[in-house]
């Protein structure tokens, strides 16, 4: 029996093989391809994923803090709130300032107790003295007391009243008896808030004695009710134009009926009224008629025969 010969195979003859080198060659290709590609699909998603990450916003700490809102001081309590501005008054226009007075004569004055003597008060006001002279009153007058003085027309008004609270001491009406129409047993007055009725009360046997027309002076209590019968006259004594800002109003004509030193004596139809020559009165001779207007710390005086006017004239004395 013939024997096949056994034929081993050695490693370093398989390595010759060419055969064996071609098979090991394309694994190795394989290989090396798979890698490139797994590398570039690597790139790729890097690649990909890139610029998103350079869209995302920086990270929470990179952020920079708002600004810090500024809260508001506590508000001040009720003592504390300032005062709000005063507002600025603003200059008095022409139309804001009251109308001229008309009516001649006129008179407004305020005045204090200067001295008394018997029957007779003398008053400071801001123009001069005024005096008051009665039989039957005024005996009670004090220096804590004012006295409200008007002339209208052929009426008097005057006013006596406490400093301390207003309150009333006297009213007397003084003018033509004028019965009122309205109602029985009134009289018709002048006031300063107006005409007024007036109470005859329980003194109309008192007043049988006057007519129509006839000059009376009555007292009057605060309900208009006649509370008595005097006499009452005055004398008006204008020395200086008034402080700027004074309570004043005059308007007053006549005729020169004397001159005697700085003073001339001027007949009006409410009585006989001195002017100071010093507050701005022409030359003037006895005969001659004069009106004196004084407004706002204003004197005028003019003289109608020849149109002569002296200029206004504002006192130098500081607004009270």
């Amino acid at each position: 029996m013939m024997r096949c010969p056994h034929t081993e195979t050695h490693p370093s003859a398989a390595l010759g093989d060419p055969r064996a080198s071609g098979i090991q060659g394309s694994a190795l290709h394989r290989w090396l391809r798979r890698t490139i590609e797994t590398l570039c699909a690597g790139v790729v998603i890097v690649a990909l994923l890139s610029p998103v990450r350079a869209d995302e916003p920086p990270a929470p700490e990179n952020i920079p803090a708002p600004p810090t809102t500024e809260t508001p001081d506590s508000p001040p309590v009720a003592g504390d709130i300032p005062a709000p501005p005063t507002p600025e008054t603003p200059d008095p226009t022409p139309d804001a300032l009251p109308a001229p007075v008309t009516i001649d004569p006129f008179i407004k004055l305020r005045g204090s107790v200067w001295r008394t003597k018997a029957g007779i008060v003398f008053l400071k006001t801001p123009i001069g003295l005024l005096s008051l002279s009665s039989k039957t009153t005024l005996k009670d007058l004090k220096a804590s007391q004012e006295i409200r003085f008007w002339v209208h027309e052929r009426h008097v008004f005057v006013e006596i009243r406490k400093r301390a609270d207003n309150a009333l001491v006297h009213r007397y009406l003084s003018g033509p008896m004028t019965s009122g129409t309205d109602e029985p047993g009134t009289l018709h007055w002048w006031g300063p808030d107006g005409d007024q009725a007036v109470h005859v009360g329980k003194l109309e046997e008192r007043l049988t004695s006057y007519r129509e027309g006839d000059p009376l002076t009555v007292e009057v209590d605060e309900t208009n009710t006649i509370s008595g019968v005097h006499d009452l006259q005055f004398d008006l004594q204008i020395s200086q134009a008034p402080p700027a800002g004074s309570d004043v109003q005059l308007l007053l004509s006549g005729t020169v009926s004397k001159l005697k030193s700085n003073f001339v004596f001027v007949r009006t139809p409410v009585g006989l009224v001195m002017l100071n020559s010093k507050i701005g009165i022409p030359r003037v001779k006895v005969g001659q008629p004069i009106t004196v207007h004084i407004d706002s710390g204003h004197v005028t005086v003019t003289l109608p025969s020849d149109t002569e006017t002296a200029a206004p004239r504002r006192s130098a004395s500081p607004a009270p």
